[in-house]
């Protein structure tokens, strides 16, 4: 198997296919920490052009982390479709490039192939791809689920209602859900992250959100992002859950440091189908984020992108009906600037798309990184081009709680408005129904809470 390439003028041989995936990565400052990245351009150059140039197969026969180590590898390996995976296994990672690219690849010419790949040949073709071709590939795919609403059909751009709060006051995250219904927003889900990690509080929270959802008949599905043990003690406590969350890794270890494995997720998803209040048939809600595996000592000398595509390989297990990589929060050590959160933006939508789940994305930044909100909305835009299922979105783009910056209330309608796209079917019927929008346009009644007062009915 040769790993080489001359295209430099020079030349430039690689070890084993970890380091061809490191080297051929774009570049990101986790990679650098991890002492994996390319040492120059010059040498990212030929690493690309030699990933290019390897098959399928070879991906295919040399994962990351062995087979017999890592228990995500288990997973990703033994879901190949092995019919399918025979068709294009002797395809080079610049043929599946090609074949995604090509304007005559319909969404169904990808759909047929996805369930060949694995996540080290997804990672491998977005390492080669510039950001218009992953913006191009990914907006030929469409993924949908549904819980209590459809996310993802053609047309659509959902967000997540993120309403946190300091204390876990319920009044006060109470008015920034009126606040954000009144902008459109919460119908990919109404999700709290609680600053008490702890059933009692899970259930009040859940509890309180559903009752909500409840009186104003919203066509959405509540969350509270604890962990996932948390959650299933909450539920069965009697706590009215419409999706279990939990955030995932690339490696078994760095799932270890997350307090799960593929035991506690088939079970939780066993107890999900059974006890989650949502009508479904999807339920899981994943999280994820370039160098979560690094941060918590668990990256096995892999770079980020492969880790993620990892990932949403483990997710797919699952059949969820959001995935979001909250791109920018990990910090600076991992995606250092404007420039690097966009481009991991940009992968990630499109290896979870590729990978088939449905993908969306918290276009983050925290203040000690260097980007700001232009790099942000600029991501935005991208990825709404691209056809992200939803965003995140919090308060005056302002979290107060988790100290970081996402894509506020507000930014909803803009995006709406400049690729003429609406929120999830049922949930867009409810606010043309409560008078917030009118033929698909916001009335005076949007972004007034107060629609949401009883006594101002």
């Amino acid at each position: 198997m040769k790993l080489e390439s001359s295209i430099t003028g020079s030349q430039q041989s690689f070890d084993s296919i970890q380091e061809l995936l490191a080297k051929a990565n774009e570049e990101k400052s986790g990679d650098e920490l991890a002492d994996i990245a390319a040492s120059s351009a010059a040498e990212r150059v030929a690493a690309k052009d030699a990933l290019s140039r390897i098959s399928l197969a070879t991906l295919r026969e040399n994962p990351v982390v062995p087979y017999e180590d890592d228990e995500v590898t288990r997973v990703i390996q033994d879901a190949v479709d092995e019919t399918i995976y025979d068709e294009i296994s002797d395809w080079t990672v610049a043929d599946l490039r090609e074949f995604l690219v090509d304007e005559q690849t319909t969404e169904e010419d990808i759909d047929r192939i996805r369930p060949g790949l694995t996540s080290e040949m997804i990672a491998a073709v977005a390492k080669i791809m510039s950001n218009m071709d992953l913006i191009q590939a990914s907006s030929k795919m469409v993924i949908t689920a549904r819980c209590n609403n459809t996310i993802g059909s053609v047309g659509s751009l959902s967000f997540r209602l993120q309403p946190n709060d300091p204390t876990d006051d319920i009044e006060n995250i109470r008015h920034s859900i009126r606040e954000g219904l009144s902008y459109g927003v919460g119908d990919a889900v109404i999700g709290i992250n609680p600053v008490e990690d702890n059933a009692d509080n899970t259930k009040r929270l859940l509890e309180m959100t559903k009752e909500f959802i409840d009186e104003w008949n919203i066509p959405t599905q509540n969350c509270v992002l604890s962990h996932l043990t948390t959650q299933i003690k909450a539920v069965k406590n009697g706590a009215p859950a419409d999706l279990l969350f939990q955030s995932l890794a690339g490696t078994e270890a760095g799932n270890e440091s997350f307090g799960i494995d593929i035991d506690l997720l088939d079970d939780a998803y066993e107890f999900g189908k059974e006890h989650c209040t949502g009508s479904g048939p999807n339920f899981m809600y994943f999280e994820t984020g370039q160098g979560s595996e690094l941060s918590s000592d668990a990256h096995a000398g892999i770079d980020q992108v492969t880790l993620e595509a990892r990932c949403y390989g483990l997710a797919k297990r699952y059949d969820p009906f959001i995935v979001n990589t909250v791109v920018g929060f990990i910090g600076p050590e991992y995606l250092y600037d404007g420039k690097q959160v966009i481009r991991a933006g940009l992968e990630d939508v499109f290896m979870g798309k590729l990978t088939g789940i449905s993908m969306g994305i918290d276009a983050c930044y925290t203040n000690h990184i260097q980007a700001d909100q232009n790099d942000i909305e600029n991501l935005a835009v991208l990825l709404t081009a691209a056809g992200s299922n939803y965003f995140i979105s919090v308060p005056m783009g302002d979290d107060t709680m988790l100290n970081y910056q996402s894509n506020s209330y507000h930014d909803a309608s803009a995006l709406w408005n400049i690729f003429d796209v609406r929120p999830a079917p049922e949930f867009a019927k409810w606010l043309e129904a409560m008078g917030i929008t009118d033929n698909g346009r916001f009335t005076e009644k949007a972004g007034d809470p107060t629609v949401f007062l009883k006594n101002n009915q």
